[in-house]
């Protein structure tokens, strides 16, 4: 047979990432040790090994005091010169370092800065990072932009949608009550009456839930009144619909703009829901602060905890993630404080220096 066609197939020796052969122990702890350290000790040795080879050369002895002294300052010298010059030439790359763990931390504005010390190749490597990050900033801006845009348009479609139910349904429904109650005072037939009185009391009990599914949907409080309005109001529909205590605490004044205002109330509208069905908690505290520069929003229940790193991993989840999302399109910062047994803690910082709010 002929080897046309043929396929030779060698086996291969796969790995799996780490290095093929296992270094020994002080080698790798000598190969990690600080590279300035590294040069200092590589100096440290060429200048002795040239020391001893000088005295060798020219038949120096240690008896030899100021010989010994010039040597031993020389080398001082060359040592102190040398350590400078590695901690001026890597100072760029600290600050490289420091401006991506900045970038990690959350703060977007962050940059590499500028620095004269820098060689040509470290100081490309700056730009570069900093022409990506604003090129990603303005693509953050951009789907917050069409994000908001979004929002705004939900919360639109839901003003709508109350209104219709507010205006129409309701209207609607409270006619028929108001029929039916004529209907029933009229009737001389006991059984029809009470027929009546029973579809009257339906009709009435559906009124107040097509009332409450349009406040629900959209809060006519917070856009004739404001956030504070809505806050209060938000309690004491809490309080009525179930068995928590909820305590509202105001402090500062000013303007919030609209755009804040919707998304603290649907943080604190979420966090009172997740209090009442999966908390198990008696009493929460909405605390809202409004000052100048800011304005932050604290929801603090008694209830059961999380852990909130499984929480926000679970499909239930996904509140948190709308909590978050809505706060970050207002350039603002969600922290959520839990852990099992000892309550859970929202809070809200949203800056007002934004020409955008």
């Amino acid at each position: 047979m002929g080897t046309q066609g043929m396929t030779l197939v060698l086996p291969v020796r796969r790995t799996n990432g780490r290095r093929a052969a296992h270094l020994p122990r002080p080698v790798v702890a000598f190969l990690r040790v600080p590279l300035v350290l590294k040069l200092v000790g590589a100096n440290l040795v060429i200048a002795l090994a040239t020391v001893i080879a000088a005295m060798a050369t020219y038949g120096t002895t240690l008896a030899d005091s100021r010989v010994v002294t010039l040597l031993i300052g020389a080398l001082i010298i060359a040592q102190v010169v040398n350590s400078a010059l590695v901690i001026i030439a890597l100072r760029p790359i600290h600050l490289l370092e420091e401006a991506a763990a900045r970038i990690a931390s959350g703060d977007t504005r962050a940059r590499v800065p500028y620095s004269p010390l820098a060689d040509r190749n470290i100081a490309r490597t700056g730009r570069a990072v900093n022409q990506l990050l604003d090129e990603l900033m303005q693509e953050r801006d951009r789907i917050r932009g069409l994000a908001s845009k979004v929002v705004r348009a939900q919360d639109e479609e839901r003003a709508r949608i109350a209104r219709e139910l507010h205006d129409a349904t309701a209207q609607t429904m409270a006619a028929v009550v108001l029929q039916l109650s004529v209907a029933e005072r009229a009737c001389g037939d006991d059984e029809l009456a009470t027929k009546l009185h029973e579809i009257r009391h339906t009709a009435t009990e559906a009124l107040e839930e097509i009332r409450t599914l349009s406040h629900t949907i959209y809060p006519r409080v917070l856009e004739d009144l404001g956030l504070r309005a809505a806050l209060d109001w938000l309690a004491r529909q809490t309080r009525e619909t179930s068995n928590l205590e909820v305590g509202v605490t105001l402090r500062g004044g000013g303007a919030i703009p609209p755009t804040v205002a919707s998304a603290l109330y649907r943080v604190a509208q979420e966090a009172l829901l997740n209090a009442v069905r999966h908390a198990s908690a008696t009493t929460v505290e909405l605390r809202l602060d409004v000052e100048p520069e800011y304005v932050s929003l604290e929801i603090e229940d008694d209830g059961t905890g999380f852990v909130v790193r499984d929480g926000e991993a679970r499909r239930p989840g996904m509140g948190i993630f709308s909590m978050r999302e809505r706060v970050a399109l207002v350039d603002g910062v969600l922290d959520i404080d839990s852990a099992p047994g000892r309550g859970c803690c929202v809070r809200a910082h949203i800056p007002l220096d934004d020409p955008r709010l």
